[in-house]
């Protein structure tokens, strides 16, 4: 992918790039894409595919009407921040945030170019949006989660894994929804006989370390919380969980068909083509700011089944009956 040349902020105006003027005269509208993930996630490319077939479904063709500027960041804050000045740089129409660490950084950059986000927990309280049924500003999107889910996760921990003495919550504390969904499993562990350990991480070496130290003693299980960090270093979450049987639950369903234990959270896919329907309102005269938060119409049970044998443990039958996807 060609990097862009820098962009400057003299005085606080945006000095344009000759290209991104030249396809404004062109006619082409422009959207900017800004994923908290790495580039060759096959989940986001996925994604990625969904949101432009939808697009293009709306009659948005990419390289006729419409161009599509991406950067990728993984988990890097100081990346997110240096992505969103180059893609706010471009001067799109409307920009595609997806994560809350991406958006705060977006956000940072600028208040005036309509966003649409995406995998984003508790955007009120996160300071993007108003409130749900009327954002206000230039931006609007899809939530994933409020807060209360966090006891959801704990309930269906001690469901595939009774007998858990202790659960570690694996969160970045400076992303908001992290800290209340470990609130609400704070207040609802010592209810179920269960010792709560807060488990910053900020890093792939603190993740290691995290889990090597759950991992020397018995009776211990690990909720990772959703972020830009665990989703990006999943594989390694994934592989330390195995390597030291630490039962686990995710957030989204990628985890467990990624050999994850369990999960309960969204299907990601869902929100692509919702998305593309607002960006292409946007591009249409919308304002994003008039566009509800779209709340997830539903969240999905995932149960692999061949991780739950590799621990040990025996996945009751009501709760495979519970599951919207049974993984042998």
């Amino acid at each position: 992918m060609r990097r862009r040349e820098f962009i400057g902020l003299v005085g606080g105006a945006v000095i344009l790039p000759r290209a991104a003027i030249a396809q404004k005269k062109d006619g082409l509208r422009r959207v900017g894409v800004i994923m908290g993930f790495a580039e060759n996630d096959e989940v986001w490319q996925s994604f990625l595919a969904t949101f432009r077939q939808a697009l293009q479904d709306f009659g948005w063709i990419d390289g006729r009407n419409i161009q599509f500027d991406y950067r990728f960041t993984g988990e890097s804050e100081e990346r997110m921040g240096r992505m969103a000045e180059e893609i706010v740089g471009l001067a799109p129409d409307v920009i595609l945030a997806s994560t809350n660490s991406v958006v705060s950084a977006t956000l940072n950059v600028t208040r005036s170019i309509p966003v649409v986000f995406t995998w984003v927990s508790d955007p009120v309280r996160s300071g993007f949006v108003a409130n749900l049924p009327r954002p206000g500003g230039k931006i609007t999107g899809f939530h994933n989660f409020e807060p209360a889910i966090g006891g959801k996760w704990l309930a269906y921990l001690d469901q595939i894994a009774p007998g858990l003495r202790r659960v570690a919550v694996l969160h970045v504390p400076e992303v908001a929804p992290n800290v209340a969904f470990l609130r609400v499993i704070e207040a609802a562990a010592p209810q179920m006989g269960i010792a709560l350990s807060p488990a910053e991480i900020r890093s792939a070496a603190d993740i290691e370390r995290v889990l090597s130290d759950l991992g020397q003693q018995g009776g211990s299980g690990l909720i990772v919380t959703p972020s830009a960090l665990t989703a990006t270093r999943r594989d390694l979450i994934i592989e330390l969980a195995a390597r030291f049987k630490l039962p686990a639950i995710y957030s989204f369903g990628f985890y467990a068909e990624s050999g994850g234990l369990i999960s309960y959270g969204i299907n990601q896919l869902e929100q692509a083509r919702p998305a593309a329907a607002y960006v292409d309102q946007i591009l249409r005269g919308a304002s994003p700011g008039n566009l509800p938060v779209q709340l997830p119409l539903k969240y999905e049970l995932v149960i692999n089944l061949k991780t739950a044998a590799a621990l040990g443990l025996t996945v009751p039958n009501s709760l495979q009956l519970l599951a919207d996807q049974v993984i042998e």
